[in-house]
């Protein structure tokens, strides 16, 4: 009789999803991306479509890109690989390897509410770090001030309102209209119990936030079961103000994936 070995194939390392809220595109991860290394990340740009089945349909595609490749540049290709697919943000994949990856999400404000509703749905993501998503009913006015901010001053009001000093006009995206089709949706979000993963899914609130986005995340807690944290050294723009502490939650919440 022969015996033979079994040799064990490593899981292949997670790929990280960074979905970036309004009045911002995915470039506003520049921070996060730099203080993940070399691990593989993506900051695709929304539709912002003002329909949450569209922003849905779009993230679930992302996921399936982050899940099969792995970034590259053009130049690193091997001879006779296939053309590579290109994220809006500008980052390229290539399949990976080594198998489908696990896709750990990462979200700030509307890219939060998106990827808890994503969790909901049942959109294939191993694990989440979700900072200040809305909460609709079960903090009514959340985002009162934000829609004020909007109605009488447009988008540099809105960004301001929402991200406050560390945001810029220039994060904004080129159409106008898209924090107004945004901000529109948020407002009619609703959250839902997320489906189980195969890690974690933890709801950040920044140290420096108002009071009342610190009630927003205990609602959840409440209602929806969530693990909360406090994010230290930021406010809501956990992305601008924080970046090496969220790269650091996130590959905490990647680590248990094994």
């Amino acid at each position: 009789m022969t015996v033979g070995t079994i040799t064990a194939r490593a899981a292949p390392t997670p790929s990280f999803l960074l979905l970036h809220g309004a009045a911002t595109t995915g470039a506003i991860w520049a921070g996060v991306r730099g203080a993940l290394g070399d691990r593989p990340s993506f900051a695709p740009d929304r539709p912002s479509s003002g329909d949450l089945d569209r922003e849905l349909a779009a993230l679930r595609d992302a996921v399936a890109l982050a899940a099969a490749g792995v970034p590259a540049a053009p130049a690193a290709l091997p001879a006779g690989a296939p053309p590579p697919v290109r994220l809006a943000a500008g980052a390229t994949v290539t399949s990976a390897a080594d198998g489908p990856r696990a896709v750990v999400f990462g979200g700030v404000s509307g890219g939060a509410t998106l990827g808890l509703a994503a969790l909901a749905t049942g959109v294939p993501l191993a694990a989440a770090v979700l900072h200040e998503p809305a909460v609709g009913s079960l903090l009514p006015g959340l985002l009162a001030p934000m829609a004020a901010a909007y109605a009488s001053g447009g988008v540099a009001a809105f960004g301001s309102a929402l991200y406050g000093p560390s945001w810029r006009p220039t994060d904004a995206p080129a159409d106008p209209d898209a924090v107004a089709r945004d901000l529109s949706m948020f407002l009619r979000f609703e959250p839902a119990v997320p489906r189980p993963t195969p890690g974690p899914v933890v709801v950040t609130v920044g140290e420096h936030s108002p009071e009342v986005r610190h009630r927003a995340a205990a609602a959840l807690h409440r209602d929806l079961g969530l693990e909360v944290r406090v994010l230290a050294g930021c406010g809501h723009a956990a992305h601008l103000e924080a970046p090496a502490r969220f790269a650091e939650l996130l590959a905490e919440v990647a680590a248990t994936l094994g």
